[in-house]
């Protein structure tokens, strides 16, 4: 398997680079020419049903399997100076990296690392694989969008930048819609299931011309109107990235580079994952090292100033959605908690949680043996708020 798994994603690599607005750093690990993607599409729906084994060894590595996009740091980095180390039993941090599968786990308090552990054979001058975690990294650049005038604001339709999705499900959907995913449109984000949307929306072959996350998303229908419903779909996180994309007129990956990563200082470059026509999948699958997905949480919890519009971030991580869960909700591309907390979160136990009241971010980089599993969760988050209140002291 391991080896077929391999030549699938050369053989995906070999297709990704047609369509894309402007060139970005390829990855030097897969190459991205024109040829036959169907060994690629097969590998993408594949990663979701990898085993344990497969997992430990691939998600650091992502940049070996597929082709993407290098977002370059720049010379600065933000210093992360090493804070008064946190007071928490060092038997229960073992048990929960044991328990939860955890490769990293970073805690900063007013920008200080205060805990850093590793597992897994992770290192700090590693990757890890971000899954959903990186819908809240494009979140930011819709903000920066608006902020550099690219879009004038969320409540524009989405066609006004997708035309072609015009008379589908999602005709008369606003982009703010898009960002609290409540378009109205049906989809199914079962990651057992290897026909659920989620599954399979790479799988199609695609007519010339056409990107695919759009060609995917413009045949699905409306189940509700838009704004009525909360429905997670990775999906529609992949159309903003096409949005912001066109807006721009440049990959996300350069846009990132540019607006978030060489100006905030954070240290190594990130490695986005490209889908067959060469456009980042920004619903997914960003690489970064763990001291930089914190300064990402930092970047948040900060406010973004003078990189996205005004109030971004206040807005953006706040419940706009009721997701049917006490005390929780969900923003433009964040997830909010109870106590004002607010996060990212991505299967496999990837995970981006801030605290604004305690100015503490917690990272955590982790290869769980399921990709979405409530118990699971709930024992993570449980976790979470120990670290938090032991950091608020």
């Amino acid at each position: 398997m391991k080896n077929w798994l391999l030549a699938g994603a050369l053989a995906l690599g070999t297709f990704a680079g047609q369509g894309a607005l402007a060139q970005a750093v390829v990855s030097p690990e897969v190459k991205i020419q024109s040829g036959d993607s169907s060994g690629l599409r097969k590998v993408g729906a594949e990663v979701l049903f990898w085993s344990q084994a497969q997992r430990d060894q691939n998600f650091p590595h992502m940049e070996k399997l597929f082709p993407g996009h290098i977002v370059r740091a720049g010379g600065k980095v933000r210093a992360l100076p090493a804070g008064k180390p946190l007071a928490f039993p060092d038997a229960d941090l073992d048990a929960f990296i044991a328990q939860q599968n955890i490769a990293g786990l970073i805690v900063l308090k007013d920008g200080k690392i205060v805990l850093e552990r590793y597992a897994r054979g992770y290192s700090q001058q590693g990757r890890w694989t971000s899954f959903s975690v990186a819908k809240s990294f494009t979140s930011s650049l819709v903000g920066a969008a608006i902020r550099d005038g690219y879009i004038k604001s969320v409540d524009e339709p989405v066609t006004r930048y997708i035309p072609e999705l015009t008379g589908s499900g999602y005709d008369g959907v606003t982009i703010a819609q898009l960002l609290t995913m409540t378009s109205g449109v049906k989809w199914n984000e079962d990651y057992t299931d290897a026909k659920s949307d989620v599954a399979r929306m790479f799988l199609e072959p695609v007519p010339a011309g056409e990107d695919p996350t759009v060609y995917y998303m413009k045949k699905l229908p409306r189940e509700s109107a838009p704004g009525a419903k909360w429905v997670y779909k990775t999906g529609e996180t992949n159309l903003i990235g096409v949005l912001v994309m066109r807006a721009t007129k440049q990959p996300l990956a350069s846009y990132l580079s540019a607006k978030i990563w060489q100006p905030y200082g954070m240290e190594q470059d990130a490695f986005w994952m490209v889908d067959p026509s060469g456009h980042e999948v920004s619903g997914c699958c960003l690489s970064v090292s763990l001291q930089d997905y914190a300064r990402m949480g930092q970047f948040a919890l900060e406010g973004g100033k003078g990189v996205v519009a005004p109030g971004w971030f206040r807005e953006s991580t706040s419940a706009h959605a009721d997701i049917g869960v006490p005390g929780r909700g969900y923003g433009y591309q964040w997830w909010t908690y109870p106590e004002g907390r607010f996060g990212a979160q991505g299967i496999f136990g990837q995970t981006i949680r801030v605290d604004p009241k305690s100015r503490v971010v917690i990272a955590v980089s982790a290869a769980a043996p399921k990709a979405s599993d409530d118990a699971y969760g709930q024992a993570r988050t449980a976790f979470l708020n120990r670290l938090f209140e032991a950091a608020a002291k």
